[in-house]
């Protein structure tokens, strides 16, 4: 039963994912990332990877697509029809993810995966607490600041690009 939930999930990735960057609709290409995100964290619920799953859903579907989609409301944009890209651009396109995925499915299948005898850490909420608020070894301090970075470069791009928008 396993197989076949991955296998609709990877379906689902797959068929949004397209549809997400093939969409001249900006609203929809909002609502089908949406789709990829869940999908995504049910993929992360499946290894049993909960607390990173439960992040997936909270800032990446919850946080990040509700904003783009404010974002768009609140410009007026909710029917502007992106340009459609021309055919040189398309080809282009299809041949560096051609090379990309063979390049990654190469690398995924000669790689010599080796299985870790180590013991599992103590994964109470107490530890994984401390480990949140650490900047030493095994500290997720640095990271986190480094995607918050990330995520206000985004929403100051998001600005940017609305404000041009909405004077056209």
């Amino acid at each position: 039963m396993e197989t076949i939930f991955f296998y609709i999930l990877a379906l689902v990735i797959i068929v949004f994912s397209t549809l997400t960057v093939s969409t001249n609709n900006i609203l929809r290409a909002a609502v089908y990332l949406l789709f990829v995100l869940g999908a995504t964290s049910g993929l992360y619920f499946m290894m049993n990877f909960n607390f990173l799953a439960a992040v997936q859903l909270t800032v990446y579907a919850g946080g990040i697509v509700v904003l783009i989609i404010f974002s768009i409301l609140l410009t007026h944009q909710i029917n502007t029809i992106l340009e459609s890209s021309d055919l040189k651009k398309r080809i282009i396109s299809g041949a560096i993810s051609i090379i990309s995925g063979s390049v990654f499915i190469w690398a995924l299948f000669t790689y010599n995966f080796k299985i870790s005898d180590k013991n599992i850490d103590d994964t109470s909420v107490k530890t994984i607490g401390t480990q949140l608020m650490s900047y030493v070894e095994n500290g997720y301090v640095l990271p986190f600041e480094v995607i918050s970075v990330l995520l206000l470069a985004c929403m100051i791009a998001a600005i940017i690009i609305a404000k041009k928008f909405s004077h056209d």
